[in-house]
């Protein structure tokens, strides 16, 4: 690991900010804690930089440097002792948010694994090397995750006909 330059940091920021953000607010479910993670994020790429810089190795260690953030905010005794100002308020896309709502509902390995898959454009290989896991088992938690999702689909579906 080695130090980042303010002006390349800034850079990186600004092209995975939006990644990082989604990611946070996808792992949380809340917009606040999501910023938070943001900070932390930015703050471990100034300091702690991966020495291998290229665009991949970046995108795939700030992805892994966030999952991280967010597992250990989780984690944390008073986060589960808290209630969210997003329940009590609407979510400006209506269109995605059940189907969001029902990724949220799924096991965190397999909420990162449907998100890096369908959202962030990852093959099953790519997804497999960012987060330490074997490929069989990220396809097998795929197929789990699209089953589970399909389910809590339907089951919505029906208790709004």
């Amino acid at each position: 690991m080695s130090k980042l330059g303010t002006e390349e940091a800034e850079q990186i920021i600004r092209q995975y900010s939006d990644m990082i953000y989604r990611i946070a607010v996808h792992n949380l479910g809340n917009t606040a804690d999501a910023e938070d993670i943001m900070q932390e994020v930015c703050i471990t790429l100034l300091t702690k930089c991966p020495k291998q810089r290229d665009s991949e190795h970046i995108k795939a260690w700030l992805i892994r440097v966030t999952i991280n953030k967010c597992n250990s905010l989780r984690r944390l005794v008073w986060h589960s002792r808290r209630e969210s100002l997003e329940d009590y308020t609407h979510l400006q896309a209506p269109e995605h948010s059940e189907v969001m709502e029902e990724i949220r509902q799924l096991p965190k390995d397999y909420r990162n694994i449907i998100y890096l898959y369908y959202y962030e454009s990852y093959t099953i290989a790519e997804i497999a090397k960012i987060l330490g896991k074997n490929q069989n088992t990220v396809s097998s938690y795929l197929q789990r995750a699209r089953k589970k999702l399909k389910v809590l689909l339907t089951e919505g579906e029906d208790s709004r006909a």
